[in-house]
């Protein structure tokens, strides 16, 4: 499993070493929910964010002044503590999720790190979840890191729900590499590539798409539409 402080394969190793050494590390209760969903999920625990990438995601959070956040796909909860932790106070995270099993993980770590009474977590898919919510509720910042074949009516069901300003952080934008492989043609490499596509040609938005983790391309919505 690669190193859950970074996570990347696209940065070389002695870069890498030297950036995490000179970055804020995971404290008790990252520790904590790290070793917990390797322990508890086994190989599944490679779909967790590298420690590099909570922390960017924690200080874009704050940096923005963000109140109103949203998640696509939580699975033992890391990301949600990191951007949770970013909201502060007063600050609200919505988590969109189908699994009992492993979201039951994340709540421990939330209840142990003092953000539970910022999150709200709902069960069932998250398209028909965001078809519910009022026609006006909007938020500052989202995340999805979640099925990839379904990433594009992800994007296109939370961009007219950002605020102008707002950002939208979408996880595995690279697939290990295979968007740049024309022989990789599983239906997740194929929707990764039609989602980025897609973002580039969008003129709502402005995007940089970094080789962090397994890519992470960060998306602010610039213009209604």
């Amino acid at each position: 499993m690669p190193n859950p402080q970074t996570r990347s394969r696209f940065v070389d190793p002695a870069i890498q070493e030297y950036a995490s050494a000179h970055s804020s590390g995971p404290d008790e209760h990252q520790l904590w929910l790290q070793a917990e969903t390797r322990e508890r999920t086994g190989r599944a625990a490679g779909m967790q964010i590298g420690t590099d990438q909570a922390v960017l995601m924690e200080l874009i959070v704050r940096a923005m002044g963000a109140r109103r956040a949203l998640e696509i796909g939580t699975f033992t909860g890391y990301s949600a503590l990191a951007v949770a932790r970013g909201l502060g106070p007063g600050g609200r995270l919505l988590c969109c999720d189908v699994s009992e099993e492993w979201t039951s993980i994340a709540r421990q770590a939330w209840e142990a790190a003092g953000v539970a009474d910022r999150i709200e977590l709902r069960l069932g898919p998250a398209l028909r979840t965001l078809e519910a919510l009022e026609g006006a509720e909007q938020f500052d910042f989202a995340f999805i890191d979640a099925d990839k074949e379904n990433y594009p009516a992800y994007y296109e069901a939370v961009v007219p729900r950002l605020r102008l300003g707002g950002l939208v952080l979408l996880d595995n934008v690279l697939q290990d590499g295979r968007v740049i492989d024309p022989s990789a043609t599983d239906p997740s490499v194929v929707a990764i590539r039609r989602t980025n596509d897609a973002i580039c040609q969008d003129r709502r938005v402005r995007v940089v798409l970094l080789p962090i983790g397994d890519g992470v391309s960060v998306v602010q919505k610039v213009a209604e539409g």
